[in-house]
C-alpha cells in the first residue's frame, strides 16, 4: 500500500509541475502572438508603447513565478525525502511535551520555507517592480513589514497548532470535530479582527477625506441602506503605485477599502463605480457564501486528516520509522495541497461569477456602465494588466473575468437592462 501511496503522490506532484508549466507557456505564447494588437474595447485608452510595456511586465512576472515555483517544488521534495526523516528523528527524540515538539517541527519548516522565499520577494519588490516604476517601498519599511508578518504568522499558527495538538492528545477519537469547531471560530474571529487590529499594524486607515467625494458616496450608499463609516482609504502608496479596492471584515468591522493611489488617479465617477462594485459584493453576501463553503469543506478535510494520521502506510510511504502525529499532519497537508491544486478552476469559476454579479449591481446603482468601463480601462493601464490571457489560463486561475471580456459584458448588461 505504501508504494501505491508514494506513486499517487508523485503522479499528483509531477502532474502539478507539468500542468502549471504548460499553462504558463500557453499564456506567454498567447500573449506574444496577440500582444501587439490593442483590443477593440481598449482603442483610444492605451497606446502601442503602453501595450508593449504590459506584455513585458506580464512575461517578466511569469518568468519569475516559474523560477519561484520550481524552487518551491525542489525544496518540498528535499524536505520530504531528505530532511523529514532526520527532522522527525531529532524532534521526536527531544524530552519535550508533544505540543512543543509540534511547534518546533513546524517552526523549523516554516523558517526554511520563509527563508527560501525572501530572495524572490526582494527581487520582485526591488528589481522587477522598480523596473516598471511601481515599487515605492524603502528597505526599512520592507524589513519592518517582514518582521511584523513573521511575528503575526508565528502567533496565529502557534495558537492554531497548539489547539489542534491538544485536541489530538486529550480527545483522540473526536479531535477532528473539535479542531474543526475551533478552526471555524478562529477564522471568523480573524476575519472580524483583521480590519481593526492586524491591517492597521501595516497601514493607516481613515475615512475618505475628499468632502465632495464623501457626499457622493453617502448618496450612493443611501440607495442600498448603508452608512459611510464603512468606507476607508489606505496609504498603500508608500509601498507601491498599484491601484486597487477591496472588501474586508464581517459584522460591525466590515468595510470597503480604497487605495490612496486609486483615489489620486481616478475621477469621482470612476471611484463611485468601483465602490458600487464592492457594494455589490457586500449586498450579494459573497464573503458570507465563501465562508460557509470554507466551513463545510474544512469539516470534510479535518475528518480525512483524522483518518490519514492514524494510518501507518502514510508514514511508511515516505520512509518514516517514527510516526509522531505532527509528521502525519504535514504529510496529509502536502497531499491535500497537490489535490487541491487541480480543483482551482472550481473556485475561480465561482469567483468570476461573483464578480459579474457585483458588476451587474454596479450598473443598477449607477444607471450606466460607462464609469465602470472607464475605471477598468484605467486600472488596466495603471497596473499593466495582461489584455490577452490564454483561455485555459483564465479558466484555471482567474478570479476575475479577463478585462476585455468584462468590459464587453458590462456593455451587454447595460443594453439588456
Amino acid at each position: 500500500m505504501e508504494t501505491k501511496l508514494l506513486i499517487i503522490f508523485l503522479v499528483l506532484f509531477i502532474g502539478r509541475i507539468i500542468w502549471r508549466f504548460v499553462l504558463q507557456q500557453l499564456n506567454i505564447g498567447h500573449l506574444r502572438q496577440h500582444g501587439k494588437l490593442i483590443p477593440a474595447v481598449f482603442q483610444g485608452a492605451i497606446d502601442e508603447a503602453t501595450l508593449n510595456k504590459m506584455v513585458d511586465y506580464t512575461c517578466d512576472n511569469s518568468r519569475l513565478e516559474n523560477k519561484e515555483n520550481l524552487t518551491e517544488d525542489v525544496l518540498e521534495l528535499a524536505i520530504l525525502f531528505l530532511l523529514l526523516p532526520l527532522l522527525v528523528g531529532k524532534v521526536a527524540g527531544l524530552e519535550l511535551h508533544l505540543i512543543w515538539q509540534a511547534l518546533i517541527f513546524f517552526g523549523a519548516l516554516a523558517m526554511i520555507g520563509g527563508a527560501t522565499g525572501i530572495p524572490f520577494d526582494i527581487y520582485h519588490t526591488f528589481v522587477l517592480e522598480k523596473k516598471y516604476d511601481f515599487s515605492t517601498i524603502t528597505w526599512k519599511l520592507w524589513l519592518t513589514d517582514l518582521i511584523k508578518s513573521v511575528l503575526i504568522s508565528a502567533i496565529l499558527m502557534g495558537v492554531l497548532l497548539s489547539a489542534f495538538m491538544a485536541f489530538i492528545l486529550y480527545l483522540p477519537k473526536s479531535w477532528w470535530f473539535w479542531a474543526w469547531i475551533f478552526f471555524t471560530l478562529f477564522e471568523i474571529l480573524l476575519m472580524w479582527l483583521y480590519p481593526v487590529v492586524i491591517a492597521p499594524l501595516f497601514n493607516k486607515y481613515e475615512p475618505i477625506k475628499d468632502e465632495e467625494l464623501k457626499g457622493k458616496i453617502e448618496i450612493l450608499l443611501a440607495k442600498v441602506g448603508l452608512k459611510a463609516k464603512g468606507i476607508f482609504q489606505v496609504d498603500e502608496g508608500k509601498r507601491s503605485k498599484h491601484t486597487n479596492a477591496y472588501f474586508t471584515g464581517i459584522g460591525k468591522t466590515k468595510r470597503i477599502v480604497l487605495f490612496d493611489t486609486l483615489l489620486a488617479s481616478h475621477t469621482h465617477a470612476e471611484i463611485l463605480a468601483v465602490l458600487a462594485h464592492e457594494i455589490g459584493h457586500w449586498k450579494k453576501k459573497h464573503i458570507l457564501k465563501q465562508l460557509v463553503f470554507m466551513i463545510a469543506a474544512s469539516l470534510a478535510g479535518f475528518y480525512l486528516v483524522y483518518l490519514l494520521v492514524n494510518w501507518p502506510p502514510l508514514y511508511d510511504a515516505f520512509g518514516l520509522e517514527q510516526t509522531p502525529v505532527y509528521a502525519g499532519l504535514l504529510l496529509a497537508s502536502i497531499y491535500f495541497s497537490c489535490i487541491g491544486f487541480f480543483f482551482s478552476p472550481l473556485g475561480a469559476f465561482v469567483s468570476r461569477r461573483y464578480e459579474r454579479e457585483a458588476d451587474k449591481m454596479a450598473i443598477e446603482l449607477e444607471g450606466t456602465s460607462e464609469p465602470m468601463i472607464n475605471a477598468l480601462k484605467r486600472l488596466a493601464k495603471d497596473n499593466l494588466s495582461n489584455l490577452h490571457p490564454h483561455p485555459w489560463y483564465v479558466w484555471f486561475y482567474y478570479s476575475h473575468p479577463p478585462l476585455t471580456e468584462r468590459i464587453r459584458y458590462l456593455k451587454v448588461m447595460e443594453h439588456e437592462g
